[in-house]
C-alpha cells in the first residue's frame, strides 16, 4: 500500500493558477503510474490526468487539456498538477491515485485524502 498526501489547494479567481502536489510514502513510488481525479459536489469522481512511472507518457481529460500539466519528481516521491487558466467549473476536491492506470477510479488501488480547489468567477 502507498500512502498519499495532497496539498496546494485553495481559493482562487477565474483565470488564476494553482499547483497541486501529491507526496507518496514508500521506496517503490517510482515504479507506479499516477493519476489525478476530481469530484465536484453532487457529481461522480472524474479523471483529470495521468502519468506513467517514468514520466514518459501523460494523458489529460478533454476539459483540462491545454490548461493543466502533470509532472513527477521520483527523487522527491511527488507528483504535481499545474493548473492554469482556472475556471469555476474546475471547482472540486482533487485526489491523487496510484497503483493503476486507465481513466476509471475503480482502476486505482490507493488514494489520498483530497484537497479542495475553489475557483470563483
Amino acid at each position: 500500500q502507498v500512502q498519499l498526501v495532497e496539498s496546494g489547494g485553495g481559493l482562487v479567481q477565474a483565470g488564476e493558477s494553482l499547483r497541486l502536489s501529491c507526496a507518496a510514502s514508500g521506496r517503490t513510488f517510482s515504479r507506479y503510474n499516477m493519476a489525478w481525479f476530481r469530484q465536484a459536489p453532487g457529481k461522480e469522481r472524474e479523471f483529470v490526468s495521468r502519468i506513467t512511472w517514468n514520466g514518459g507518457t501523460t494523458d489529460y481529460a478533454d476539459s483540462v487539456k491545454g490548461r493543466f500539466t502533470i509532472s513527477r519528481d521520483n527523487t522527491k516521491n511527488t507528483v504535481y498538477l499545474q493548473m492554469n487558466s482556472l475556471k469555476p467549473e474546475d471547482t472540486a476536491v482533487y485526489y491523487c491515485a496510484v497503483r493503476g492506470w486507465g481513466v476509471a477510479p475503480s482502476g486505482y488501488g490507493d488514494w489520498g485524502q483530497g484537497t479542495q480547489d475553489t475557483v470563483s468567477s
